[in-house]
């Protein structure tokens, strides 16, 4: 399985990420998305990744 990283230097904190899967993502205090988990119930990561703006979210 392949896994999630967030590129923080490309990262704005849209928060698109963390509204659709918010079991894999996370906008912390920081203004950028963390990776907070692997897996989504709710969701499929990988439909996720091509959804962000600044292509900040890859599977590795």
């Amino acid at each position: 399985m392949a896994k999630v990283v967030v590129d923080a230097n490309l990262c704005v904190g849209c928060g698109l990420c963390e509204q659709q899967c918010p079991e894999v993502f996370k906008v912390e205090a920081d203004g950028i998305a963390h990776v907070i988990g692997q897996t989504c119930a709710s969701c499929k990561v990988e439909e996720v990744v091509p959804q962000c703006p600044v292509e900040a979210i890859k599977l590795q």
